[in-house]
């Protein structure tokens, strides 16, 4: 059966309070969009990792700012697209870590870029600072 296209927007503000509301709307689009339980916590452990940026990073902690997190849905992906008007960033300018010497020196964080490009099928990123800032997450639903 071939599915329709679907569209789920949540529009929440930025607080960490609000990151399990955020990982159970994404795990129960996920689960009806046909993914088994591992990619269903793959894509909300991005999407964790991408709102986590939102709040720290483009809001610094401003819980007056919203998170803006639009799902398309059709037979082929999930992609998720998060919103925020913060501070941007250069994404091209953050390295993969060394996941060695991380461990080694018992690092904790700085890891929410890598882990979002390695869980998800396809990352775009596209700032346009105090305006609006957009990372595209897309997950492929394989038979």
């Amino acid at each position: 059966m071939k599915m329709k296209h679907q569209r789920y927007r949540l529009k929440i503000p930025s607080i960490t309070e609000n990151l399990h509301l955020i990982r159970d709307f994404i795990v129960k689009i996920a689960e009806k969009a046909g993914f088994d339980e591992q990619n269903r916590e793959q894509i909300a452990l991005a999407v964790d990792e991408a709102c986590t940026n939102v709040i720290k990073h483009a809001h610094k902690y401003n819980s007056r700012r919203l998170i803006d997190i639009l799902i398309n849905l059709d037979s082929q992906k999930m992609m998720i697209t998060i919103t925020d008007k913060g501070t941007g960033f250069d994404v091209s300018k953050v390295k993969d870590p060394d996941l060695k010497k991380y461990v080694r020196e018992s690092r904790h964080g700085g890891l929410g870029i890598y882990l979002i490009k390695t869980l998800m099928d396809d990352v775009k990123y596209e700032f346009n600072p105090g305006i609006r800032n957009q990372v595209q997450l897309t997950k492929y639903i394989r038979d």
